[in-house]
């Protein structure tokens, strides 16, 4: 596994193995939890961008509380 932090709003994650996504992607969801509740106005994103390489971020188009997924390719 890989782990990119572009800062401090956004985690970039790159696996290759498919057995280590749902733990690296929960640790990535929890960093970002707490920046989320100091800022009170954003939930959190999981993007799929190819197999194996994802960005969990915080995104204002998220309800605060809420984690939501997408897939881009």
């Amino acid at each position: 596994m890989s782990i990119t932090t572009a800062e401090a709003t956004s985690i970039r994650l790159s696996f290759e193995r498919a057995d280590e996504v749902h733990e690296g992607l929960d640790r990535a969801v929890e960093t970002l939890i707490e920046t989320a509740a100091e800022s009170g106005d954003c939930g959190i994103l999981v993007t799929r961008h190819e197999p194996g390489t994802y960005t969990v971020a915080l995104d204002q188009s998220v309800p605060f509380g809420q984690t939501h997924e997408a897939i881009t390719a």
